[in-house]
């Protein structure tokens, strides 16, 4: 199985990036990972919160494959412990399933048409964080959940 990660605009922080190239390295010997970058929306000071939300929505559907599975990083979704998130993954990874996408959407958060293709929905915290770190904390989770599969250290329960 592939794990993609989908955001919306790039990252300019030069410490995330590399935070984030480190452990995206550090996958590669787990899983198949992939982060894709969409692209910012131009001249989004001319349309509304849900003009805004529906052409980030159109971006991310275009990206998504009628065989993936659409989970949203979204505050109103599941809360998992890192134990419980590392058996998630591997529930997915025993369905056989090619394709796992994990989406962060913009500033104000998903279209209806993305909520309707989704199969469900993860928040990281109840709390809020940029969208920019959300990148970073999520990629950690998920090479936290591999090495709880594997049952390595780098977890401490």
């Amino acid at each position: 199985m592939k794990i993609k990660l989908l955001a919306i605009g790039k990252t300019d922080h030069k410490h995330l990036i590399e935070l984030i190239n480190q452990y995206q390295n550090r996958l590669k010997h787990y899983i198949k990972f992939e982060l894709e970058i969409i692209a910012d929306i131009k001249n989004v000071k001319n349309l509304s919160e849900i003009q805004q939300k529906e052409k980030e929505g159109q971006l991310i559907l275009s990206k998504i494959l009628p065989t993936d599975q659409l989970i949203l990083l979204d505050d109103k979704g599941k809360h998992f412990t890192s134990i419980e998130f590392s058996e998630y993954l591997q529930k997915k990874m025993n369905t056989g399933l090619k394709q796992l996408v994990f989406v962060i959407g913009g500033p104000y958060g998903f279209s209806e048409e993305v909520y309707k293709k989704a199969n469900g929905k993860i928040s990281l915290s109840k709390m809020t964080f940029s969208h920019q770190m959300i990148r970073l904390f999520f990629i950690e989770q998920l090479y936290r959940g591999c090495t709880i599969l594997k049952n390595e250290p780098y977890h401490h329960e």
